[in-house]
């Protein structure tokens, strides 16, 4: 018998997926297991594999076309089965809730006074004339230039003669005699589902949370010379921003207070330590999580971020990778930003900006010598953090990273 597959909700977030592609066509035959479709969500392009077993009998989401959760993604059965019935059932239930949507709309509208005249615009002579001297308005007959889409640079933007000489280097051809100056045009780009998230979430949460930052510099002189060790030890590659986040971990360990979330009526602390790696994709930025990052060492969570890079470039990233963030952290610094603020990233108290090192005169031992100063800035939310707090985990932090052989 046939069976609906519906859009899945591959996020807690998501509304509509996208189908970035699909790797059955109608009429094959479909194993439980198989792959059929990349559909991208609000957080990441995922694979979807089937859980039911038939012949593809339809399509219900092209590629690159977008769909509500549980929306007909695809119907299964027998070969040649009738799914009419089936087409008929989904194609009501979306009736049925624009219906709805559009009854809400219409219960919104304000109903307009029907005894209210409405007064018709007025124009002086001047705006009803359009402004252009004898000879641009002759040469734009011979060019078979439209006058209308023109900018005037004259006085009270008149269009004269140097207006229309040399006027294909200024303007387009849109089609139909009509043109349009190249400067005017914009190009737009839709909207990807990852961005619309971006866009939504990031926009909620610096509007609904008052941020405020805390700026500390951090000398990396030491962290340095462990870095090289640890390369050399290990051979294998090492980034400052596994061992930055190592610190992280032990530093919110210390200070429970920064690893919480708001929760409308309570603060929520969080037993579980989950720091959130941003990453930065074509498609936006994705934030897969290292569950309990203080139970491991350096080397697992290079191992790991260096996985996450792989998936999220290659879109492979699960739902229980992005998700149960506690923290996170956002480096810049690689791409020689000296320092910047980020936006916490929900349901997250705090996110910590790291900017790039930079070789600065240092006085130690009353002596100006050359140290490598690092930047690093927390944003918190003043909902639930206060600056004190702030400040003393940043405090712990700065010791880890001076004196990194305590995390060892």
């Amino acid at each position: 018998m046939a069976e609906i597959v519906k859009m899945p909700r591959l996020s807690d977030t998501m509304t509509e997926g996208v189908v970035s592609k699909w790797h059955k066509k109608e009429g094959d035959q479909i194993k439980e297991g198989d792959l059929l479709a990349d559909i991208e969500t609000d957080k990441a392009t995922m694979e979807f594999e089937s859980f039911q077993e038939g012949f593809l009998l339809h399509i219900g989401v092209k590629e690159s076309e977008s769909a509500p959760v549980d929306s007909i993604l695809a119907i299964l059965g027998q070969k040649d089965e009738d799914i009419s019935s089936l087409l008929d059932q989904g194609n009501n239930e979306s009736e049925h809730d624009n219906k709805r949507l559009i009854k809400e709309d219409i219960n919104s509208l304000k109903q307009p006074d029907l005894n209210q005249k409405i007064k018709a615009p007025s124009f002086s002579n001047d705006e009803q004339r359009l402004k252009i001297s004898p000879l641009a308005r002759r040469i734009a007959n011979e060019k078979g230039i439209d006058v209308n889409v023109i900018k005037g640079s004259g006085d009270s933007g008149r269009i004269i003669k140097r207006d229309l000489v040399d006027i294909g280097n200024n303007l387009v051809d849109l089609g139909n005699n009509k043109l349009l100056e190249k400067a005017d045009l914009n190009l737009s780009q839709p909207l990807s589902q990852m961005r619309k998230t971006i866009a939504s979430r990031l926009s909620e949460s610096k509007f609904s949370a008052p941020h405020f930052y805390l700026t500390t510099k951090i000398n990396v002189d030491s962290l340095i010379e462990l870095r090289k060790n640890l390369i050399t030890n290990l051979d294998t590659k090492i980034s400052f921003n596994d061992i930055i986040i190592k610190a992280v971990a032990f530093s919110l360990s210390k200070h429970p207070n920064i690893n919480v979330s708001w929760g409308k009526d309570s603060i929520i602390v969080n037993k579980d330590i989950n720091i959130g790696v941003a990453i930065a994709v074509e498609e936006g930025l994705v934030v897969p999580v290292i569950k309990n990052t203080d139970q491991h060492n350096i080397l697992d969570i290079s191992k790991k971020i260096k996985d996450f890079v792989f998936k999220a470039n290659n879109k492979k990233l699960n739902l229980d990778e992005l998700t149960g963030n506690t923290f996170t952290v956002s480096n810049l610094g690689m791409f020689g930003i000296d320092e910047f603020t980020a936006i916490i990233n929900p349901p997250d108290a705090c996110i910590l900006a790291i900017g790039s090192i930079q070789k600065t005169p240092v006085i130690k031992d009353d002596e100006i010598k050359i140290g490598n100063i690092m930047k690093v800035t927390l944003s918190s939310d003043h909902r639930v953090v206060d600056g004190a707090k702030g400040a003393q985990f940043l405090k712990t932090l700065k010791t880890m990273l001076e004196n990194p052989l305590l995390m060892i």
